[in-house]
């Protein structure tokens, strides 16, 4: 038993519908075909400028490599000869630094600014000191200093 999927009609009807639908696919089909073929051409120029891009960084890369080892040849140049100048120089800048040397002993302080004047002594007394004299807390609370009432100032000793 045979299914017959197109519908019935005369044998020549049914024949001109199947070859226009087959001239419909055909025409689709070109149509794809086209399309593709611009997106491979676009993808094709795109591959292209990508190459030249690649070709064109390594390139600078080339390059600055060459001005690297260029750069690096005058620095070990200029530290030979900084080494070298160090060598003939180096005793006679020791003395010159020996001749300018700053002598006034670093306990001395002019005072005789009077915005320069020194304040009164800072009576630091150690701990066990303070203890004794009682301006410690008790033991339970070693962060506290001086009496119980605070609002008074601690006198010194």
């Amino acid at each position: 038993m045979a299914f017959n999927l197109l519908s019935k009609g005369t044998g020549r009807r049914r024949a001109a519908d199947k070859v226009e639908e087959l001239r419909r696919d055909l025409t689709q089909a070109l149509t794809f075909l086209h399309a593709a073929g611009d997106e491979i051409a676009l993808l094709q120029q795109d591959l292209a400028d990508a190459r030249r891009k690649q070709a064109e960084a390594e390139e600078i890369i080339v390059q600055q490599l060459a001005n690297l080892d260029d750069l690096r040849a005058e620095r070990d140049e200029i530290l030979t000869e900084l080494l070298a100048l160090k060598r003939r120089f180096g005793p006679q800048l020791a003395a010159e630094a020996n001749a300018n040397a700053v002598t006034v002993p670093p306990w001395v302080r002019d005072t005789s600014d009077p915005a320069d004047q020194a304040t009164g002594p800072i009576d630091v007394s150690p701990l066990w000191a303070a203890r004794d004299a009682g301006l410690l807390g008790p033991l339970t609370d070693p962060g506290r200093i001086g009496p119980d009432d605070d609002t008074q100032p601690i006198e010194a000793i």
